[in-house]
């Protein structure tokens, strides 16, 4: 059996040494100034020829512009041939063009068929190992596979169904598709040889309805296990697509327990159809190692690299951050399209506001529909797409200890590869870290879409970039918090599936009215939104009614409901929900309004600043709609109101061991205000009281110890009065 040679990948030679070039003695040009002189006089036939500048030199022809050229000697292992003779039985090297080596030839050859095996890759006079499945008074009928089995006629035959046994084969009858087999009668050792069935690889994306009932070989990629209560079912991926094969055993029991996830295979079987879908019915499925397995990865790597590859598309406005952030939102898309392409499945967290939801859902629709195009699964957008909500405005332990859980078990229950972890309006902040780094901790790979304060830039790089493997915020290039998640998420959607452009439009707006966003970018999103109907008026209540339905939500994401409310399904649905829960949501802002405000204690500093100051523990509805965060929120933006002087408002609602701070962007431009920065310094300054938290620079929380809160919250009152104008 001839094979490249191992030793000189079949080209015949070694390569002993290399030697400077004759020809250009090592400078690697082609005697550069008298050449280069005539070069610019035959510029169209030398540019042509060299494909070079005006302004480069001419390559010397004989070494390529290397300065040496190879030295080569045959290769010593196949003496220059470029292929090896092995032994067919044992795969030992031998000489001459014999099929066996010496060993080999001195035992007699078993065959054992390969499953895929016909009756037409037998030869007559060959000895083949078969198993005994039918016992009659004339003789044994003897399956050399599931596909080939012959009759040994003979008198009262000793042998019981299920008994292994050697066979000769006597005739073969092709018309009637008979085998007629004789005994073996072998003295001495004997060489079980595999005989296998040479069939051409198919891609999988040339198995169509036209191939129901062929046989076909593919190699791929084993990206999912799954055990049903019938077949095994292994999902198989190669450098075109991903099919189904089933593999029949005992029902319910693991075939080919040794083949596991990311192995690569080559298997051959029947196409047919199930439920529906085009799937293989296995006759075997083979674990390829070594240098064939490599092949076949790079292959499969190369391919999916180029599909994940995302499309090069304008963004919805124009923005001088966004260009900036470009580089680093074609890597995050390319990693989402990626584990699409790769059959992992992907775990978006987004905070559970207006901006995060609408961050979500925006991934939800670019990416749901490749699923569905890719993966051969009904249920694929179920089991390859989970969008969860988080409270908290980072990725906490309570989070990630659930994501992790579900993965590790759909890795062991469904045989899924750990998921692609896409954070959402989170994921920034050093309180992100611990949660980041138990999640590396088993390798999973994660994207970060946020526009909170991640702390100190330093050559564009920040704390958390150490923990993730894409991160975008506009913080990084120079921008800030204005331009939020909601609105980076739907241009990075568009990225990833640009189909889905003319649906998302919207959702920039509404995630930056529900978020109080102001720069120049968000007026373009209130521009383009209000292009496709939708006023402000309009994006504020939608805003709303998605902050009221997210607190009873809770940890469910509403995709049906959330949906409706964003306008992406039925437009009278829409209508009459977002006026149902408009009309709750403003009664129980009233209402809590009316608990909170006589209650809350407003000063004007010496600095100019006014500080309000509520105990929401003590002041307010508790346990229902509005939270203390939007209970804050709603009282800050009375007090704004009524001060519509540009004046400088720092709102604080407080509780026994929280605190959740707004500002208005005059205390920033004014005062340089940063809320992260004095919790930070807080943090220093009374470690005991185990301060944590941050946000925007003019919104977030504060939390505590509840016996040190006079203490914390006594200096946060000292730090605003201490606010100095810089300007």
């Amino acid at each position: 059996m001839y094979k490249n040679c191992i030793d000189c990948k079949g080209k015949g030679y070694q390569i002993k040494d290399y030697i400077e070039c004759e020809s250009c003695k090592g400078t690697g040009l082609e005697e550069p100034l008298e050449i280069k002189d005539h070069f610019k006089g035959i510029s169209n036939q030398a540019r042509q020829k060299f494909d070079l500048d005006e302004d480069q030199d001419v390559p010397c022809e004989k070494c390529k512009g290397k300065g040496e050229i190879e030295m080569t000697e045959p290769c010593p292992i196949c003496e220059g041939k470029g292929e090896i003779n092995v032994c067919t039985a044992c795969g030992k090297l031998i000489q001459g063009r014999a099929d066996y080596c010496e060993q080999c030839q001195r035992k007699e050859l078993v065959y054992v068929l390969h499953p895929a095996c016909e009756m037409s890759d037998l030869e007559v006079g060959s000895i083949y190992k078969g198993r005994v499945s039918r016992v009659e008074n004339y003789g044994i009928f003897v399956s050399l596979n599931n596909q080939v089995w012959g009759l040994m006629r003979t008198g009262k035959p000793k042998h019981k169904v299920g008994d292994d046994i050697l066979v000769k084969v006597s005739e073969l009858k092709p018309q009637k598709g008979e085998v007629d087999l004789g005994p073996a009668n072998i003295k001495g050792d004997y060489e079980l040889v595999k005989l296998k069935k040479e069939l051409p690889r198919t891609k999988i994306d040339e198995i169509d309805q036209e191939s129901i009932g062929q046989n076909v070989r593919i190699v791929g990629e084993v990206i999912q296990i799954q055990q049903t209560s019938g077949p095994t079912i292994f999902t198989i991926s190669d450098e075109t697509n991903t099919t189904w094969v089933a593999a029949f055993d005992e029902p319910g029991v693991r075939v080919y327990p040794h083949i596991n996830m990311e192995d690569i295979v080559e298997v051959m079987g029947e196409v047919n159809l199930h439920s529906g879908k085009i799937q293989i019915e296995s006759e075997s499925i083979d674990l390829l190692e070594g240098e064939a397995a490599n092949e076949s990865r790079k292959l499969i790597d190369d391919a999916i690299d180029k599909r994940a590859e995302p499309e090069d598309v304008d963004f919805l406005i124009k923005s001088d951050i966004l260009n900036k952030l470009k580089p680093k939102m074609r890597e995050a898309s390319k990693a989402i399209r990626r584990a699409v392409f790769d059959g992992r499945s992907i775990l978006v967290r987004h905070h559970a506001d207006a901006d995060g939801i609408c961050a979500g859902v925006a991934m939800e629709k670019a990416v749901i529909p490749l699923l569905k195009e890719i993966n051969p699964h009904s249920d694929a957008e179920w089991h390859y797409f989970k969008r969860a909500p988080s409270k908290a405005p980072f990725y906490e332990l309570e989070d990630v200890v659930k994501d992790l859980s579900f993965a590790l078990e759909d890795r062991e229950r469904h045989g899924q590869k750990l998921p692609l972890i896409v954070l959402l309006d989170n994921g920034s902040t050093e309180e992100d870290i611990l949660a980041l780094i138990k999640a590396k901790i088993y390798d999973i790979e994660i994207v970060v879409i946020d526009h909170h304060y991640p702390g100190e830039v330093k050559e564009g790089k920040v704390v958390v970039d150490e923990y993730v493997d894409s991160h975008v915020n506009p913080y990084l290039v120079g921008g800030d918090s204005q331009i939020t998640a909601g609105a980076l998420s739907v241009e990075l959607a568009c990225m990833i599936n640009p189909d889905m452009q003319d649906n998302l439009k919207h959702l920039p707006a509404i995630a930056a009215v529900g978020d109080h966003a102001q720069a120049a970018e968000v007026d373009q999103y209130l521009k383009l939104a209000q292009d496709n109907g939708y006023d402000l008026e309009k994006l504020d209540r939608i805003a709303s009614c998605i902050d009221f339905e997210a607190y009873f939500l809770r940890f469910m994401n509403g995709r049906g409901i959330i949906d409706t409310l964003l306008a992406l399904d039925n437009q009278d649905k829409h209508k009459a929900l977002v006026e149902a829960l408009y009309q709750e949501y403003q009664r129980r802002v009233k209402n809590q309004l009316k608990a909170a405000l006589p209650n809350l204690k407003s000063k004007e500093l010496p600095n100019g600043v006014l500080f309000n100051v509520l105990d929401v523990e003590k002041y307010s509805h508790r346990f229902t709609f509005p939270a203390p965060g939007k209970t804050c929120g709603f009282v800050h933006d009375h007090m704004v109101q009524e001060n519509q002087n540009g004046k400088a408002i720092i709102t604080l609602a407080y509780g026994p061991d929280f605190g959740v701070i707004r500002a208005t962007d005059e205390v920033n431009y004014i005062y340089s205000f940063n809320l992260n920065e004095i919790i930070s310094k807080l943090a220093d300054e009374i470690p005991e009281a185990g301060i944590d938290g941050g946000g925007h620079e003019c919104a977030g929380s504060l939390k505590f110890l509840e016996g040190l809160s006079s203490q914390v919250l006594s200096a946060f009152a000292q730090e605003i009065a201490g606010l100095k104008s810089e300007n």
